[in-house]
């Protein structure tokens, strides 16, 4: 690597932790704006320059995603070069995938990234002189902060290389191999969710079964079936609750005050019918891996719990709290709407 994209190292080891790239929460697309400086292979007899690049990328699961970015720098040659005050442009399409080390709940995470496209040089000297499209590839890394569900910071630094045999420098390189170039490129931009799931629609917890009849009642028809308490208005956000979430209010998917009155409702059936006996089951969509799943739908359970016990509902009605990550959906989860719905705590009554 030439000394000026070594200078691009050392420059994004000066930046740390100051910049960073969100994970986008709610949906799965985003859009990905950035500027930048390209710091130009020394070989180029090229200046820094400005750089810009729209992209638009997704969450292929909790840990990795897959950006499409088109790119632009625009640099002047160096006044000691022969080409002295003639232009130089790159324009680069490619396709870059980032993979996110440590929980998704954390407040910072760093990732590398590697990336494949194409780079289209010219340079002018009042009309273009020569220009072309020559094969690039990119490797880097960065670190990560979350604003909010929806926007966040991204930082970080990137090599790229290419074959180039389309510019003035590509095309007569003069003494030496001067066609493989290596360029630094620091960036800070934001990303922005979109597509974020739609709120199930709120409905009122069902009515627990009436108390059994006195034995000397009793008849001798089988025992009913166990009903589900289905918390169906309580349904959580993308990726929550997070491991350091204990206050249930944030967690709960849009709008807050309906999934708090349906839980209300649970705490006041519970509450009026000491006898009866549930359990707490939560349940995740399919996004990520079977053991994530597995831990958030137990933190689902447990936040639930520890919100009815702490306004009134005895302990000792809740047999227990188990978590079934992704395996027991109760629609599909191939549309938003169908995932919001997975994401979801239910009450089974064992029939006490």
């Amino acid at each position: 690597m030439k000394h000026k994209a070594l200078s691009a190292l050392i420059a994004v080891a000066m930046l740390g932790g100051g910049v960073s790239t969100a994970y986008a929460q709610d949906g799965s697309w985003y859009l990905a704006p950035r500027v930048g400086v390209n710091f130009s292979d020394s070989n180029r007899d090229t200046d820094s320059s400005l750089y810009t690049g729209l992209g638009i990328g997704w969450w292929v699961s909790p840990n990795f995603a897959v950006d499409a970015e088109i790119a632009h720098n625009d640099a002047d040659f160096q006044n000691d070069s022969f080409r002295a005050g003639r232009e130089w442009e790159s324009v680069s399409l490619g396709v870059t995938g980032r993979w996110f080390f440590g929980d998704q709940g954390s407040a910072w995470r760093p990732y590398v990234l590697g990336g494949l496209g194409a780079v289209r040089h010219a340079a002018y000297s009042g009309t273009v002189q020569h220009d072309g499209w020559d094969p690039m590839a990119t490797v880097g890394g960065g670190i990560q902060y979350n604003f909010n569900e929806r926007v966040a910071l991204r930082g970080e630094l990137a090599a790229r290389y290419d074959h180039d045999n389309n510019s003035l420098r590509g095309q007569f390189p003069g003494a030496g191999d001067y066609n493989h170039y290596v360029d630094g490129i620091v960036s800070v931009g934001l990303t922005i969710g979109f597509g974020g799931a739609a709120a199930a629609e709120p409905e009122p917890a069902a009515a627990p079964p009436p108390p059994p009849p006195p034995p000397e009642a009793a008849t001798e028809e089988p025992a009913a079936t166990p009903v589900v308490i289905d918390l169906r208005g309580v349904n959580f956000k993308f990726d929550r609750p997070r491991s350091n979430e204990k206050d249930i209010t944030p967690s709960l998917q849009e709008p807050t005050a309906d999934s708090i009155a349906i839980l209300d409702q649970a705490v006041d059936v519970l509450s009026r019918n000491p006898n009866v006996r549930v359990e707490l089951d939560g349940h995740t969509d399919s996004i990520g891996s079977d053991e994530y799943n597995q831990k958030l739908s137990e933190r689902r359970a447990q936040i639930v719990y520890d919100y009815l016990t702490s306004h009134g509902v005895n302990a000792s009605q809740i047999s227990g709290v188990k978590g079934f990550g992704e395996s027991n959906p109760i629609d599909t989860n191939d549309t938003k709407e169908g995932r919001a719905r997975n994401r979801r705590t239910e009450l089974a009554v064992d029939g006490q």
